[in-house]
């Protein structure tokens, strides 16, 4: 069992052009487990975690309802945003400046072979982050990802979940709202979920947060769950 991660930021960058990374560093995963399968000597499998910021994007998981997304196309491009039908899981979400997205592309047979586990060790790691700035992140029963004031009538979820698995290895990841503008999100109704709102850590806090401090937090709870050891490519 290979706990070592590869961890590369690569700024700012489209979502199909970091999508097409993910999946070059998925298949090659895939590949070599299909590999290990005809060899009497099994070869060690890499896992890799991505942070990345996008432009203004709109995504819709692969089981979401379209009629989520509230732009038409001349809305969009007015916005200055895209939009793409993606193979995570979940429904429709925004990603933008001021938000940290993680992609972890594990190979799960490294770690355990729990996709329940992975997600909830994924929220733990941001609520544990969050509670290193006062706030309290919380799960919501039924509704994946990291919210505030659950079971009341101010529910705010603060970070997305969306995931892809094949042969236990992970893809896609989840998005943290730091310092984003909210205003994106009255475009789509988010995660398919009415009624609840959207915040930041900068909403919640009054201020602007480091992005840098918020990734470094994230790593060390992310170490913790999952016994990482994380390695500069």
């Amino acid at each position: 069992m290979n706990k070592k991660v590869y961890i590369e930021d690569i700024g700012k960058k489209g979502y199909q052009e970091a999508w097409d990374y993910q999946v070059e560093l998925f298949d090659a995963i895939v590949a070599k487990k299909m590999e290990n399968r005809n060899n009497e000597t099994s070869i060690e499998t890499e896992n890799y975690f991505l942070f990345v910021e996008h432009p203004h994007v709109y995504t819709l998981g692969k089981s979401g309802d379209l009629s989520n997304l509230l732009l038409n196309e001349k809305q969009l491009e007015a916005k200055g945003a895209t939009f793409y039908k993606s193979n995570r899981g979940g429904d429709i979400t925004y990603h933008g400046p001021g938000q940290i997205v993680g992609y972890p592309i594990f190979d799960l047979e490294n770690f355990f072979t729990d996709i329940h586990k992975y997600l909830r060790f994924l929220e733990e790691a941001i609520i544990l982050t969050l509670a290193e700035y006062g706030l309290k992140g919380e799960r919501s029963d039924g509704e994946t990802g990291v919210w505030f004031d659950t079971g009341t009538p101010f529910a705010r979820k603060i970070c997305a979940l969306g995931v892809r698995c094949s042969r236990w290895v992970s893809m896609h990841g989840f998005a943290l709202n730091v310092n984003v503008d909210l205003g994106y999100f009255d475009n789509i109704i988010p995660c398919g979920i009415k009624g609840k709102a959207v915040t930041s850590m900068e909403a919640e806090l009054g201020k602007k947060i480091s992005e840098n401090e918020v990734k470094e937090k994230t790593l060390k709870h992310l170490t913790n769950l999952f016994d990482i050891e994380f390695v500069k490519k």
